[in-house]
């Protein structure tokens, strides 16, 4: 049995696998003062469900906000930064760019570490290396003023440490003897790669949160070794598990660990629908997390910024917006209807869900337009309470001046319009069509809104998974572990050779291997390179083996990764071949190249992943679910549809207007849809209308629109 747990905003999902393909999900309340104790509540629910014991669980694997609600908050253990001499205010000084174009005042948030808490190293690395040692004993001296400070945590990142780590290294050893109980983040470990501004903020963002997770998994470690559970394995932002040691000595690698679950989810999926090309838009109580399938494979990026904090790490390709479900609508000073950031999260929550919540929300309009069904319990035993959404929703009705109806159905336009704007992120924006893709809605309220946004983008076919409410759970459950490695080589010219490429790449492979341990199914490299005098580099996936036989160099996958199998999994490079590849891409990408220019290979990254399960999903019912009459209010008027509670059996006709209450979510179905449901449980919609009619990507609702 493999169990995954993502810990939201609002609800904590778990979901169950068997080995007979038997899927069981359970959503509790999140518990923010203690998020273990949700964990374990919706860890209970799910094994009670499954008629299952804790003791059968094979695999634990966890995703929580832990780190991103610290990061998102400012806060962090008291850190210290330690930097190379003249360098230690790096962080503040950051980037010459602006955080946004036209807000000339809008500042950076502050680093992690105060200037009191910023001290110089008496040494000085270059790229080819050392121009001044560092000094055992001005080291310790350094030290001796760092512990006056009392620290909880210490980021050591100094200058071109990538290449030559001999330093850090240094500090990090006393570090060990003079504050054994001091977490230390060494940039080289975690990073390796160079832009110096990068590496160091991602230093102190691991050093200044590390404690803080560190805690709370031990906390969840013990409980779920008295609870009979295996110890949990922690979801990386890359997509892939590492063990809850690991993750606690660096928190910097989870930032991201809740979305990157559902990705693996949706993936999941769109392989068992053979459906290569998908957006896909996880809606929960808090946010919004969009992220687009192309030819079977997400995007990956090499950094990404988090909260105006820049995070030199693998992550997958995930755009984030504040439009949740309990995100709360407002009233500028304009007039103008605005939704989120802010959110009502688990405490109170929406209005409607009576916890003392008093602003309107997404969830509260969708209540009060008949498309969320009052009757039946939420979980954690909440009932929805359509007086207190009413309340809510009035106050901000008047203040607009706006009837009850066309207040609440603005709220979800406008939360749309943000969903939109992400959506348009990672396609149009990428030079991808949304209307050759297929729509994915997942997350306890992305479903209730597909259709609208389906119908904007122009897209006319969407998927919603049996499993849509604990997607991100079940993503997690079915994870494969990983480990990434990278590099700054900086090689060009006569340096860029064969040799030198096999060195670089043997000890990368080398080291993610060994940090992986057991079994390596899949391995995967990655040259970045530019030429000359550009400022950034194109990432090109390993080409194919320049003279190895498909026996020597495993089988190749999408992305460049391949099985590691053959005699040791590393196939041989010919420099020329990655040449040609940039080229090519480059191309692609900016539209000319350069022949006969030279091509600087700047980093080489590396990722192994070890065996991962291969879930058979399966419908579990072939019950017929209840259908009653329902009324549903949309674009002002009321519409005679009806409701269908519970798992949809494979063969299930839909016709729209209808709503579908699913076990951990609810899914809309406008007039002019139609569908039925598939053999894994999915639910396949099309828009009905003739092609002609769908309205273009570009077709946005503006502020002032009536759609908005």
């Amino acid at each position: 049995m493999l169990l995954g747990v993502d810990v939201g905003g609002t609800f904590t999902d778990a979901v169950l696998l068997t080995g007979d393909g038997a899927l069981y999900g359970a959503k509790t309340p999140t518990t923010p003062a203690e998020q273990s104790e949700g964990v374990l509540a919706a860890v209970r629910e799910v094994l009670a469900d499954a008629g299952a014991r804790a003791e059968e669980v094979e695999r634990f694997a966890h995703g929580m906000t832990v780190a991103t609600n610290a990061l998102l908050e400012g806060r962090g253990a008291r850190t210290a930064l330690i930097a190379t001499e003249g360098f230690a205010d790096l962080i503040e000084l950051a980037r010459q760019d602006r955080p946004h174009l036209y807000r000339l005042c809008e500042a950076r948030p502050a680093p992690l570490t105060p200037p009191s808490r910023r001290h110089g190293a008496p040494e000085r690395t270059g790229p080819h290396g050392v121009l001044r040692a560092l000094d055992p004993g001005e080291a310790r001296a350094l030290l001796r003023r760092v512990a006056a400070e009392d620290p909880e945590a210490v980021a050591v990142a100094l200058l071109h440490s990538y290449a030559h780590p001999e330093h850090e290294r240094l500090l990090g050893d006393l570090l060990a003897q003079e504050l054994p109980d001091v977490h230390v983040s060494l940039s080289h470990e975690l990073v390796g790669t160079f832009r110096e501004y990068e590496r160091a903020a991602t230093t102190e963002i691991d050093a200044a949160l590390s404690p803080l997770l560190g805690t709370y998994l031990a906390s969840l470690a013990g409980k779920a070794r008295a609870s009979g559970l295996p110890e949990p394995r922690i979801m990386q932002s890359s997509g892939g598990l590492i063990d809850s040691a690991h993750a606690a000595r660096h928190a910097a690698l989870t930032v991201l660990s809740g979305p990157a679950g559902g990705v693996g989810g949706a993936l999941i999926l769109a392989r068992a629908a053979a459906e290569p090309d998908i957006l896909c838009f996880d809606m929960g109580g808090t946010s919004c997390d969009v992220c687009l399938i192309h030819r079977g494979e997400v995007a990956e990026t090499a950094g990404r910024t988090v909260a105006g904090r820049p995070i030199a790490l693998p992550a997958l390709d995930i755009n984030t917006v504040g439009a949740g479900g309990g995100s709360i609508a407002w009233r500028d000073p304009g007039g103008a209807l605005r939704v989120g950031p802010r959110s009502a999260g688990a405490l109170p929550g929406p209005a409607c869900y009576g916890r003392g919540g008093t602003e309107p929300t997404v969830t509260d309009a969708n209540l009060l337009l008949g498309r969320l069904p009052h009757a039946a319990p939420l979980p954690g035993g909440l009932h929805l309470d359509p007086d207190a959404a009413r309340h809510a929703v009035s106050g901000l009705a008047r203040s607009l001046d706006l009837p009850l109806p066309r207040c609440a159905e603005g709220i979800l336009r406008v939360a749309e319009a943000e969903m939109l704007r992400a959506l348009r992120v990672v396609s149009v924006e990428r030079g991808l069509d949304p209307r050759d893709h297929i729509l994915m809605p997942f997350g306890g309220a992305g479903p209730l809104h597909a259709a609208a946004l389906a119908r904007e983008l122009g897209i006319a076919r969407i998927l919603c998974p049996r499993a849509s409410g604990v997607l991100c759970a079940l993503g997690l459950a079915a994870a494969a572990p990983r480990r990434d490695a990278a590099r700054t080589v900086m090689l060009t010219g006569d340096s860029l050779t064969a040799d030198a490429l096999a060195r670089e790449r043997h000890a990368l492979l080398q080291r993610v291997r060994h940090e992986l341990g057991g079994e390596v199914e899949r391995i995967r490299v990655t040259h970045e390179l530019r030429y000359p005098g550009q400022s950034f580099e194109l990432p090109i996936p390993e080409p194919g083996a320049s003279g190895a036989s498909g026996e020597e160099a495993g089988h190749h996958e999408p992305g460049g990764a391949y099985d590691a199998g053959g005699a040791d999994g590393e196939p041989s490079i010919d420099p020329h071949d990655l040449r040609d590849a940039f080229a090519r891409a480059h191309e692609e990408r900016y539209g000319y190249r350069e022949p006969g220019a030279e091509v600087e290979l700047v980093t080489i990254r590396a990722s192994a992943w070890g065996p991962a399960p291969a879930p058979r999903l399966a419908a579990t019912t072939t019950r017929m679910p209840e259908r009653k009459a329902h009324r549903i209010t949309l674009d002002g008027h009321e519409l005679e549809g009806e409701i269908l509670r519970g798992e949809l059996p494979p063969g299930t006709p839909l016709r729209g207007p209808a709503i579908c209450a699913l076990p951990e979510s609810t899914l809309f179905v406008p007039p002019d849809w139609e569908g039925e449901v598939d053999a894994q449980g999915t639910t396949r919609l099309r828009d009905t209308r003739a092609p002609g009619d769908a309205p273009s990507p570009g077709d946005e609702p503006v502020p002032g629109d009536e759609r908005a």
